[in-house]
């Protein structure tokens, strides 16, 4: 008795010290149980008596556990309390900071007397730089913004799916009307006005929505966040739907204006917002776990995928995402980096030399007939070489279109290496496979089987099924810039 109870403290150390490296709560942990066999999975309460070695898991829940830690039963059994340290995580995504040295210069005045001029000689809007510096801001948060995921969910208590009547009664319950205007597109490369605000509570709907709820209800949630966050004052900006995806009129002008951080600010926690009501947090993890992350699940919420790639962003516990949403030739509407992945162009001006490897251009550069028919999400496993340090990704993409009919790409990715780290696989030699078989492919190659291996079992493990999925085709090397391509020869697509 005695040795069976101390069999179960190490396993049910191991357990916690496995489940809490991989970011999951009880509640998601026996979620996963669920997933695999619904009658036999175990409670909550029963995984933490295993945590806590007051039980010992049967056979079954054994290797039920095993599989989803993609370890051998064994492993669980030995007396070996080691668990391999998960990898340092940075703390912001995006480029590495750099100092700003000597210091005196970089003073608030001095910053706040010099960019606007910056800004106007480099002929970026005041706009333009907010969402820069709004888009490190998450990054450096790791989109964690628990005060507004609270506000949303006080509102729609937490409520999933949320339909279109509910969201109707949460806007009469706050004093909002919507009101329906004309706005017909005749020109394919107008911008046109979606939704925008009146104080003190109308939301003027575009009469193109009335055939798209899952975008019309992020309008109405949208503009339910400034009602709540700001009671409605109509600083806000009107929702705009235009061919270059990137939200500036052609009548904006360079320079900063007196409200541009200020509408670009409330924009972006209006636009949390609509997605934590939409998408709760906990209750869309859950979902996460049972869809295995896949983004066709967003029509059981009735939402879009932008919205569903954006969320897993945010409530995953893997924190190494990345977000891209482009259109083309080459403009980028809105991008998220917590994996720090380089950009392949900037949010501020048109990709001039597009590497053709990354999946988001691949899609962009589609002939008009492959356009005109809209594909399923595709997954590919992409090695980049970073100065001196060679990455693993892999992204899933999806070519779709937007509120006036503009084909655009949409594309969430992780960075593998933290994941393979975590499950103590030799991370650098199994990247070094993958590139080593690209390489010998001129730029792409097939998975090498170890590798491959490895890869599937961190897909199981990170419960993502479209990593594996991407384990069919072949990998490719992708690079910031083409004109820094490694392939021989050069620019080869």
């Amino acid at each position: 008795m005695a040795g069976l109870m101390r069999q179960g403290h190490f396993l049910g150390a191991k357990l916690r010290a496995l489940r809490k490296r991989n970011g999951l709560t009880l509640d998601e942990l026996s979620a996963r149980c669920v997933q695999i066999d619904a009658a036999g999975a175990p409670s909550v309460s029963y995984l933490s008596m295993v945590e806590t070695g007051k039980r010992m898991p049967s056979s079954q829940t054994l290797d039920m556990l095993a599989g989803i830690f993609s370890k051998e039963p064994r492993w669980f059994l030995d007396e070996n309390t080691e668990v391999e340290a998960a990898p340092a995580t940075r703390e912001r995504g995006g480029l590495e900071a750099m100092p700003l040295e000597p210091a005196f210069l970089f003073s608030h005045e001095l910053l706040q007397n010099a960019l606007p001029e910056l800004l106007s000689q480099t002929g970026t809007t005041g706009r333009q730089f907010a969402q820069l510096l709004i888009r490190v801001w998450q990054e450096t948060r790791h989109n964690h913004f628990p005060d507004i995921e609270r506000a949303a969910e006080a509102c729609g208590k937490r409520e999933m799916p949320l339909s279109l009547e509910s969201l109707l009664e949460i806007c009469a319950r706050h004093g909002l009307r919507t009101r329906w205007f004309d706005a017909e597109v005749h020109d394919p490369g107008r911008t046109v006005v979606r939704s925008r605000f009146e104080a003190p509570g109308t939301v003027l709907v575009n009469n193109r929505l009335h055939d798209q709820e899952e975008r019309l209800k992020y309008e109405l949630a949208f503009f339910i966040g400034h009602k709540i966050l700001h009671n409605g004052d109509g600083l806000i900006s009107p929702h705009l739907a235009t061919p270059a995806g990137d939200g500036e009129t052609a009548a904006s002008t360079a320079g900063m204006g007196a409200q541009d951080v200020l509408h670009a600010w409330r924009d972006f926690e209006c636009s949390f917002f609509a997605g934590a009501l939409l998408c709760p947090r906990i209750p869309f993890r859950r979902f996460l776990i049972r869809e295995a992350h896949r983004v066709s699940g967003c029509h059981k919420l009735g939402v879009t995928p932008a919205l569903v790639m954006r969320r897993m962003t945010a409530v995953s516990p893997y924190r190494h995402w990345h977000y891209f949403d482009a259109y083309p030739p080459g403009f980028l509407h809105a991008v998220y980096r917590g994996n720090g992945i380089p950009l392949p162009w900037g949010n501020m001006s048109l990709a001039s030399d597009p590497c053709p490897r990354w999946a988001v251009f691949r899609l962009l550069q589609q002939t008009p007939a492959e356009k005109s028919v809209l594909q399923q999400p595709t997954s590919q496993i992409s090695i980049m070489q970073d100065g001196k340090r060679t990455r693993l990704y892999c992204c899933h993409s999806l070519l779709t279109r937007d509120a006036v009919d503009a084909v655009h790409v949409l594309s969430v990715g992780v960075d593998l290496f933290p994941a393979l780290v975590a499950q103590g696989y030799d991370g650098e030699a199994i990247i070094a496979a993958v590139a080593e078989s690209c390489r010998r492919g001129g730029g792409d190659g097939p998975i090498p089987a170890e590798a491959a291996a490895s890869i599937r079992a961190v897909s199981q493990v990170l419960n993502i099924a479209w990593i594996a999925d991407a384990l069919g085709s072949s990998a490719s090397v992708i690079c910031p810039r083409s004109g820094a391509c490694p392939r021989q020869p050069k620019g080869c697509v």
